[in-house]
């Protein structure tokens, strides 16, 4: 499966997005990533010009919140997206705050699946088994 991840926003942490390529790869997924300092639109037109169907997003700095805001606007826009997989982690607020209230908000944003602050394999599972219990749909 093809998926495009990068950092959100201002947020720069390569290492984390590099270890996250790594992990995807490793797990079989052919990887489109974006980088840091990526604009929410640019995942959606990777995502388009790429054919994904994963979307990752992940964010470390909390910097996400102001832009997931957006996703449910932008992904309406786009054209063949209503299957695409919308999935964010990392630390997905400034300061802190517990998964029970940053999960729903997310979701409410339009991802599918929220993974805030959880290790990287845990959130990969999850995104596996996501996608295992979609195709059995």
């Amino acid at each position: 499966m093809k998926v495009v991840t990068g950092v959100v926003g201002n947020d720069i942490h390569v290492v984390a997005n590099r270890l996250i390529d790594l992990s995807l790869r490793a797990r079989g997924f052919e990887v489109f990533n974006l980088g840091v300092n990526t604009y929410l639109e640019e995942f959606f037109d990777a995502a388009v010009e790429t054919g994904a169907e994963i979307l990752l997003i992940s964010s470390l700095n909390g910097e996400a919140e102001g832009w997931g805001r957006e996703v449910k606007l932008l992904k309406a826009k786009y054209k063949d997206l209503d299957n695409l997989i919308m999935m964010i982690g990392g630390n997905l607020v400034v300061g802190s705050g517990s998964a029970e209230d940053i999960v729903p908000k997310y979701k409410n944003y339009g991802f599918d699946l929220v993974c805030h602050q959880v290790d990287l394999n845990t959130g990969l599972d999850s995104l596996e088994e996501f996608i295992q219990q979609r195709n059995k749909k």
